[in-house]
């Protein structure tokens, strides 16, 4: 009897030095999180190095870690944001200041020709504004779930033809001819008719904007190539190009959101599709990939069976 007596007496002062132990390990971690709610970076640990108290510790470190990481990427997204905003600002601020310039010039002026002149080029800065406000209201609409696509069938020759007549003035001005090759002239594919068309004017504004020279567009199955050389101030980097407010070094100056594209990304994989970036030297290639529609797959299925 004593001896058992004696055999729990010592298990009992064991479990109470264990019991201790682990108390003041509590406690540690308890003054570190407290430490790390005042800012401190530090690593958690314990000097007691029972296998369960070493877990919790590991367990804290990973959601220390998780959360360093969360905050440092919510910071780093309000300063892109806070230096978006600022180029926004900027962008909108200067074709709203030429027009308003060249209005003042028009009405300063006694020669009509001049005149006619002055308010032509305010009128094109004030459709720059509109460009890029309408580019804004569509990015605005595309972040919101409530954004939905009507999808239908849609033949591409005809709505492309549309878009390009659209911009035939500035077409003219540049004395630039857009060249259109299609393998086949009935494409029709899956997609919502005026999401297509965004996409289609966003990609001739683009080669307007930051290109030099004509613009080719090249149709090869289900894949639309736009191509038009670029400068070498405007090199684009093709790794971002589709990222949101990027921008060209040298293009901040023509008037341009930096959403245009951004949109076409985001409008072509709604609707099922890609697109992609290449430089080929000088020429700069966007390829949208879209998805054919189930009549016009099946021709293609009859046509080839036929050859």
């Amino acid at each position: 009897m004593v001896i058992v007596l004696g055999v729990m007496g010592v298990v009992c002062v064991v479990l109470a030095i264990r019991f201790v132990r682990v108390i003041f390990a509590v406690r540690s971690l308890s003054r570190q999180i407290e430490e790390l709610g005042r800012g401190s970076h530090m690593e958690i640990g314990v000097q007691y190095r029972q296998r369960d108290i070493l877990t919790l510790c590991r367990r804290l470190n990973q959601l220390v870690e998780y959360w360093f990481q969360r905050q440092k990427r919510q910071e780093n997204a309000q300063r892109m944001m806070k230096q978006n905003i600022t180029s926004l600002a900027h962008d909108i601020r200067t074709p709203l200041t030429g027009a308003a310039g060249y209005i003042q010039l028009a009405q300063e002026c006694d020669d009509a020709v001049k005149q006619d002149r002055y308010l032509q080029t305010a009128d094109d800065r004030l459709k720059e504004l509109g460009d890029m406000l309408e580019e804004l209201f569509l990015y605005t609409k595309l972040t919101s779930e409530e954004f939905k696509l009507n999808m239908s069938e849609v033949q591409v020759l005809p709505l492309l033809g549309d878009c390009l007549i659209g911009f035939y003035r500035q077409f003219e001005e540049r004395g630039i001819e857009p060249e259109v090759e299609f393998q086949s002239e009935g494409l029709r594919v899956l997609a919502d008719e005026e999401c297509l068309g965004r996409i289609f004017c966003n990609l001739i504004q683009n080669a307007l904007l930051h290109g030099r020279g004509g613009i080719v567009i090249r149709q090869k199955g289900e894949c639309l190539i736009f191509e038009n050389l670029v400068s070498e101030t405007s090199r684009p980097d093709t790794d971002q190009i589709f990222e949101r407010f990027y921008k060209a070094d040298s293009a901040r100056r023509k008037g341009s959101s930096g959403l245009g594209l951004f949109i076409v990304k985001e409008l072509a994989e709604m609707m099922g599709g890609s697109v992609q970036a290449e430089l080929h030297g000088e020429k700069l290639w966007i390829m949208l990939f879209l998805k054919q529609s189930v009549m016009h797959a099946k021709i293609n299925e009859i046509k080839s069976a036929d050859i």
